[in-house]
């Protein structure tokens, strides 16, 4: 087994979060409403407590969703919990846990491709700088330089929550 380091905590998570809400606030404060769509599990948990966090830091009203995917088969079963009337002439942002290569974000942008948005941002709790894909995150919890060989692991449970690199 590889040894792994803890890069960052459950109370540094929380912090990266809390600011990531506070940038999207600052870059929103004049819409109605910003939809959040978490993408996976792991961005759904992170997407889940910047909604818990802009309903206490501000009266922007979110809508929040899921959507998920097997990017190793057909992208024609991409499963979005909205319909695109709850999106429509809004600022979306997609949520994930990691920035790697781009292809999960640029495979989860695609039911937005055919409607008409306000806007679109990416927020991503760890960016790896090794885009391959068109893709770049707006927002950014950590900016992490690693080989191809290193591999980024998020936890989210409440037990070992932590962000690790091996």
């Amino acid at each position: 087994m590889k040894s792994e380091i803890k890069i960052l905590n459950k109370q540094q998570i929380a912090q990266k979060i809390l600011r990531l809400s506070w940038q999207i606030y600052e870059n929103n404060f004049e819409e109605k409403e910003i939809v959040l769509v978490g993408v996976g599990e792991k961005g759904f948990l992170i997407a889940q407590s910047v909604k818990l966090h802009l309903s206490k830091i501000s009266h922007l009203k979110t809508i929040l969703s899921k959507i998920s995917f097997n990017s190793d088969e057909s992208l024609n079963d991409i499963k979005l919990s909205l319909n695109e009337d709850e999106y429509k002439n809004k600022s979306v942002i997609l949520i994930d846990d990691v920035l790697h290569s781009g292809r999960t974000l640029m495979y989860a942008s695609k039911p937005f491709l055919n409607s008409t948005l306000k806007k679109m941002a990416i927020m991503v709790l760890v960016n790896r700088d090794h885009n391959s894909y068109p893709i770049k995150a707006k927002y950014v919890g950590l900016s992490l330089s690693t080989t191809l060989k290193e591999y980024i692991r998020v936890d989210l449970s409440n037990k070992n929550s932590g962000v690790y690199l091996s």
